[in-house]
């Protein structure tokens, strides 16, 4: 045999071992009766995480609406792992509530937050068990009701200069009208970098600090921290040996040099301010704290308060400027007259506008929760799974704020859904089919914080100005193909009419 045949040879040999390992698993649900998902090698159920071709949610709807009606359970395949999306909202309840104790941790923390991580290995969305306990028992204290009145006067201030900055913006705006998430994310930085570090990022002058470029710049994530990510379920074992960071080395050094000056200057000039920064440092003085720990969990927030708030904002905005009823009826609540933080928390049109374009646009596409001790499902032939610690469940988010079963007419701004005489948050949240801000003990810890942020901006901007969709703006609500969040394709562009 000649050496280039038996290359050869030893290659297509090769690529059939590799092949029948990619597809091994497969059928591993169905040996055990339940139904499965098509799968195809490499790639699994989720064919999008790869191809990029449309955002991976839509996989996760597809088989959701497939299997609705006859299941409680299905079978799927990240790559290779089997794992099983959870469709009974009943059995959501329960995962993220009643036994909270057998889906503890979140399946994030097996790829991400190791040592080359140093600003998400301190996040309480990353850390299992006890250390998940022990963090969020420290950072919890620092978002507190009074602290976060006490921040609203920040608030209220960064809202004024971002009204005038909106109108110099939108007399300077292109046909295209404003990027609508630019303009949030610079007015969440300003909050957050006030209200958390007690400096200004200058974002509404005509020298903003470095600090938005690179909230931009933590949230970009490349194809190939993806294919690492696909790798590493496929083969879990280069973890041990190759990690890859969520953060780019750069964007890291930055902010982890921002933290220290803002802990130096506070330390040498001590405020009497009910911030973020001097709860940390009180834990410092009292936990014995590391420099590196103190500005890990201070990172947590930072980079949690920035994005997330910023999203839910500019979807906000674009459901009231497609709703042009719905804006008006909000501005009637809002009134004229300046709002203490007790009337601006006690405005429920306005509570119910922000939870229904966190249905719409939920930043949680979806929930992975990780096993934490054996759990029993029955599906709805009465055959029953077992799941034990180490294997995943998925919580198909997306999917159940648009199922018509729970919201009807799903695709439409509606937030009468969420007035209290009609049942409020709390009915779908208890039925198991919203998750604006998660549910159950790991519920978003800075969901307060965010909801005085939004309502906050929503005040001011729905009082000054006519909200308008641009042209430039697509009707549906088709989600960016590559973002890990529920982002608008192409963006949101917006007019905003000065009132008189």
């Amino acid at each position: 045999m000649c050496p280039l045949t038996t290359i050869l040879f030893l290659l297509v040999g090769f690529l059939a071992l590799f092949y029948v390992f990619l597809v091994w698993n497969f059928g591993y649900w169905k040996k055990r009766g339940i139904p499965e998902a098509k799968a195809w090698p490499f790639v699994g159920s989720f064919p999008s995480m790869f191809t990029q071709k449309r955002n991976p949610v839509y996989d996760t709807d597809d088989i959701y609406n497939q299997y609705k009606e006859t299941d409680n359970i299905v079978g799927v395949y990240t790559t290779r792992r089997p794992q099983l999306l959870i469709i009974n909202p009943e059995y959501i309840r329960k995962i993220l509530v009643n036994d909270f104790r057998s889906f503890h941790d979140n399946e994030m923390s097996q790829f991400i937050g190791g040592s080359g991580d140093s600003i998400l290995k301190n996040n309480p969305f990353i850390l299992k068990g006890e250390a998940w306990k022990e963090r969020r028992a420290e950072v919890t204290p620092g978002l507190s009701a009074h602290r976060i009145k006490a921040a609203y006067p920040v608030s209220q201030s960064v809202c004024k200069k971002l009204v005038d900055y909106i109108k110099k913006q939108q007399r300077m705006a292109s046909s295209d009208g404003l990027n609508a998430k630019d303009v949030c994310l610079c007015y969440t930085t300003e909050v957050v970098s006030d209200c958390v570090l007690g400096i200004s990022a200058q974002n509404f002058t005509d020298n903003p600090t470095p600090v938005v470029g690179m909230i931009k710049r933590v949230f970009e994530h490349t194809f190939g921290f993806f294919f690492y990510m696909t790798l590493a379920t496929i083969w879990p074992q280069i973890q041990k040996f190759y990690q890859v960071s969520l953060f780019a080395k750069d964007v890291e050094e930055f902010f982890y040099d921002l933290m220290k000056k803002c802990v130096v200057m506070r330390r040498e000039n001590p405020q009497q301010r009910e911030d973020f920064l001097n709860y940390m440092l009180q834990l410092q003085d009292k936990r014995g704290l590391s420099v590196e720990e103190l500005t890990s969990h201070t990172m947590t927030f930072l980079t949690d308060g920035f994005e997330t708030t910023a999203q839910v904002l500019a979807h906000t905005l674009l459901s009231l400027g497609r709703y042009p009823k719905e804006q008006q009826k909000l501005r009637e609540e809002i009134g004229k007259d300046e709002l203490s933080f007790e009337q601006m928390s006690d405005l429920p049109y306005l509570d119910a506008c922000i939870h229904e374009a966190l249905r719409l646009f939920p930043p949680g596409l979806v929930l992975r929760k990780l096993v934490t001790q054996p759990y029993e499902f029955i599906n709805k032939n009465g055959v029953r799974a077992q799941v034990k610690p180490g294997h995943v469940v998925i919580i198909p988010v997306n999917a159940l704020h648009y199922d018509p079963q729970y919201y009807e007419d799903p695709k439409t701004f509606k937030p009468e859904r969420f007035l209290e005489e009609n049942g409020g948050m709390k009915k779908y949240r208890d039925q198991g089919v919203y998750f604006g801000f998660g549910d159950g003990p790991r519920i978003c810890p800075g969901m307060r914080f965010a909801l005085t942020q939004l309502k906050a901006a929503l005040v001011e901007i729905v009082r000054n100005f006519d909200i308008k969709v641009n042209p430039k703006t697509r009707k549906d609500n088709q989600y960016d193909d590559t973002y890990f969040m529920a982002a608008l394709k192409g963006g949101v562009h917006l007019d905003f009419v000065e009132r008189q």
